[in-house]
């Protein structure tokens, strides 16, 4: 689209100019508009959004805008009808000088997405610029000896404008002397001169004065004017002559100043002072007389300025010689100079549009930032590539003459390299090469693509029943490798039911700091494991979130005082034939607490121990069985109402007890049965007790034994696991988990099918309840149930070397026993108690009931089969 204003355009030519424009549009594939100098304000220029192929009703939104190089108020664009127009006055001599190409590059960018358009704007020339001579009056002196068809030149005139509107036609006023001789060479120089018609005669004519008028060709043509002043010198006839009428320079830019041009010699034929030659300079143009200078006795040119290239790419210098004849003659040449480019100016780079932050999740060739580059100089100095340092997940893509865009070529990750500081080195061609560069801060976005994580997956917390309500049991942490909104977590109970209650009742999670809160006190005896999960959730959009398991074992305290079972009869009758170590009752008694808080001991109060008159007490009670049995053989001495208060003790702190009243009545009735098997008397006592003696020493034996192989066992075991790859240091995760009393003489192993523990060693109190051993060991024998649930994994020394510990813990809770006769074998019983689960033994003797849910204290206590005999 070209504006059709302006002043000397004829329908043929501009119906012609837009049929070549059509043409070098479609070979240039950009868009080209023309407009005329000197247009008024809103003239029109073209339908830019329209041929860019945007609709009106989207320039607005994706943010329209428009950029030129110089000055950027020339031209607008009218953002309602996509029109683009003339903004302020155009001075096409102004912007490009006499260049014969004049252009404003336009870059039209929009957004969403980036688009970048590159739009050219000709200026096209008008005959507004007059010619001009450089003085208002040309002096000559001419000899009146001349011949005619002598040649005088002339300085011509200037015009501003280019083409046509350019090129000068000469008149001059009429006379009888003088013509005009017009130029012929149609490049930078021009020649006018006179032309002698006839012979001069001073004595007639000694002046003239003429008009020479220069016109341009433009329509309608501007004229400008000088006055020729000629002087009729006499006789010193002959002028000085140059060797050439027209001299041709190239000269570097970075000339220094001295530096010869040229050395220029006029000859005159004459003889004497006639023929003594002088320099001098006329004119330099364009402007550049100070750049020059001429030594007027030996016609050197020189350097006098600082030339440069990009300013001034040719001068035309006017050298006149004149003797010193009376009237001095004169000759005339011109030197043309020509600057050679140097590589005197370093690339610029311009960054002209960044999109800031880049989401790191920014596909790849996505539009960065926008880049220009220029260079002065020209041909190859002005020759600029651009490369992109570090090594970075960006590239530059070329996309019209010196423009770059900068473009995503990989993915992004903010938690890797949160920004790039990306340079841009542009460097031309020449030798040396220039470079220039420019710095490039790309700063990369966050989104939400890290989940908060745990450091671990679970944790194990103990926490002593009985706690305060709203008591810190725990705290959990996670990190989100996100920033701002995206990194703050909070945290929240994954809901679930514990038995009939909600786990909101329980406990209870602050949602920023993560500290979890028991809500009431807890109860070993209700509930041994609480687990649970929290939830950590970002801020995110959408929020991106993980778990952690928590498994709370409540420890057990000492707040169960033992309790009777069954309740034992109001009273109970004994014989009075009754020997000494015969049973006569048993108290039994059961502790809901664990450990040492179970661990029941048996004693009769002291005013049920002392018999009256400071005699030897009847009975005793077993200390852990609660067995009554009598001590010595009872006499008609002893009271027929035997009251007994047999105090239940377990071993807590503090101690927690109950009390037990007995009631025993002696009976005379019945005769005495025949030897007691319990009642030993002469040498077949002592054999008795002999023998008892032997299974003592015998037992002993045995134990210490069976203790050597354990140690031996554990020692092998240990250089095995120690010459096995280490795992996770001391604290090992294992299939389950191994607890055993070291008072009582009971084990149990939590399954794994229910949790896993890490279970790490180290220095307790000196009086512990639980000795934990590592889950790395094979698992305690489990219910016929459970076996398939155990672990292949162990080797066979650890396996013998746990059995033999299980064996030596079960001695702690054996119970040997004698028979009723005296006169038979004694009868042992072995029993060692197994427990699936952290809250209760299950006992298996035969002839013993045990009490619902588990009776540790019973269990301890044991009863002989046939309901004879003693325990110890």
């Amino acid at each position: 689209m070209f504006a059709t204003q302006g002043r000397g355009l004829d329908p043929g030519r501009l119906l012609l100019s837009f049929l070549l424009l059509a043409a070098w549009e479609a070979g240039s594939g950009q868009v080209r508009y023309s407009v005329p100098e000197e247009a008024k304000h809103g003239t029109f220029v073209g339908r830019i959004a329209q041929d860019l192929g945007l609709e009106l009703a989207e320039l607005v939104p994706r943010l329209f805008r428009m950029a030129s190089k110089g000055r950027g108020d020339l031209l607008e664009v009218n953002l309602q009808n996509g029109i683009l127009f003339v903004n302020s006055r155009i001075d096409r001599e102004e912007l490009c000088g006499r260049s014969l190409e004049c252009s404003i590059h336009l870059e039209v960018v929009v957004e969403r997405p980036l688009q970048v358009f590159h739009v050219e704007v000709e200026v096209k020339d008008i005959n507004d610029n007059p010619p001009v001579f450089s003085l208002r009056e040309q002096k000559l002196l001419i000899s009146e000896s001349k011949q005619p068809d002598s040649h005088f030149p002339l300085e011509g005139a200037s015009d501003a404008d280019i083409g046509e509107n350019a090129q000068l036609t000469y008149r001059l006023s009429q006379n009888e002397y003088f013509s005009l001789e017009l130029p012929t060479n149609s490049k930078q120089i021009k020649r006018l001169s006179l032309i002698l018609k006839k012979s001069l005669d001073r004595e007639k004519t000694p002046e003239l004065n003429m008009l020479l008028t220069a016109a341009d060709g433009g329509k309608p043509e501007l004229t400008g004017t000088v006055q020729l002043s000629v002087r009729v010198l006499d006789t010193n006839d002959n002028d000085p002559e140059f060797e050439q009428s027209e001299y041709k320079v190239r000269l570097m830019e970075n000339a220094a100043k001295d530096t010869l041009v040229i050395r220029l010699n006029a000859t005159d034929r004459d003889e004497g002072v006639n023929g003594e030659v002088t320099y001098s300079l006329t004119s330099v143009k364009p402007n550049g007389r100070r750049l020059f200078t001429l030594d007027e006795n030996d016609g050197e040119v020189r350097v006098n300025g600082t030339l440069d290239y990009e300013e001034n790419k040719f001068y035309e210098i006017q050298v006149q010689a004149t003797d010193k004849g009376n009237p001095p003659m004169a000759g005339h040449c011109t030197v043309l100079i020509e600057i050679l480019d140097a590589n005197d100016n370093a690339p610029e780079v311009t960054v002209t549009s960044l999109s800031l932050p880049v989401p790191e999740d920014t596909q790849p060739s996505t539009v960065i930032a926008l880049i220009s580059v220029s260079d002065r100089d020209s041909g190859v100095n002005g020759q600029v590539t651009c490369s992109l340092m570090p090594h970075s997940p960006f590239k530059l893509v070329s996309t019209f003459r010196n423009y770059y865009s900068l473009v995503l070529d990989g993915t992004l990750d903010r938690e890797s390299v949160a920004s790039y500081e990306l340079v841009v080195s542009a460097r031309d061609g020449g030798s040396p090469s220039l470079w220039a560069t420019a710095s490039v801060s790309v700063e990369v976005g966050d989104v939400n693509d890290n989940a908060p994580v745990f450091a671990q997956p679970e944790y194990t917390v103990f926490v002593k029943e009985n706690n305060a309500p709203g008591c810190h049991i725990f705290t959990v942490s996670a990190r989100d490798a996100d920033a701002q909104e995206n990194a703050r977590v909070a945290y929240s109970l994954v809901e679930r039911r514990v038995g009939e209650r909600a786990l909101s009742s329980y406990v209870s999670v602050h949602a920023e700091s993560g500290q979890v809160f028991a809500l009431q006190p807890l109860d070993r005896e209700e509930l041994e494991l609480l687990q649970f999960r929290v939830s950590a959730r970002d801020a995110g959009a959408p929020p991106l979130g993980s778990n952690v398991t928590l498994q709370v074992f409540v420890l057990d305290e000492n707040d169960n005082a033992p309790a009777l079972l069954p309740p034992p009869p109001p009273s109970q009758r004994v014989a009075r034939w009754v020997g000494a170590g015969q049973v006569v009752a048993k108290v039994r008694a059961v502790d809901a607490d664990s450990g040492y808080n179970a661990w029941l001991s048996y004693e009769l109060q002291e005013e049920a121990a002392a018999a009256p008159g400071g005699a030897r007490s009847a009975f005793r009670v077993g200390l852990y069985t609660g067995e009554i049995s009598t001590t010595r053989a009872l006499d008609e001495a002893d009271a027929a109402r035997q009251r007994l208060l047999v105090l239940v003790k377990d071993h807590g702190e503090p101690a927690l007890t109950a009390t037990a009243t007995v009631l025993l009545w002696l009976e005379d009735g019945g005769a005495a049965p025949k030897a007691s098997s319990r009642l030993v008397v002469g040498p077949a006592a002592a054999a008795a007790e002999a023998a008892l003696v032997d299974v003592h020493v015998y037992l002993v034996v045995a134990i210490c034994a069976v203790s050597s192989l354990l140690v031996l066992t554990l020692l092998v075991y240990t250089a095995l696991r120690c010459s096995a790859p280490r795992g996770e240091g001391a604290c090992v995760p294992g299939p389950a988990r191994l607890v055993c009393s070291s008072a009582v003489g009971s084990c149990w192993s939590s399954s794994p099918r229910r949790r896993r523990h890490r279970v790490c060693s180290g220095e307790g109190p000196p009086k512990a309840d639980l000795m934990a051993f590592s889950p790395s060991l094979p698992p305690c024998p489990l219910p016929d149930g459970e076996v398939g649930e155990q672990s292949t994994g162990g080797d066979t020394s650890s396996k013998v070397g746990y059995c033999f510990f299980i064996f030596i813990f079960c001695f702690g809770n054996i119970s040997l026993r004698r028979g009723p006769s005296g006169g038979k074998p004694a009868e042992w019983h072995f029993v060692c108690e197994f427990s699936d689960r952290p809250g209760g033994a299950v006992r298996a003797e035969p002839g013993v009931q045990h009490p619902p849910g588990g009776d540790r204290g019973a269990a301890a206590a044991g009863v002989p089969r046939g309901g004879g005999g003693e325990g110890y």
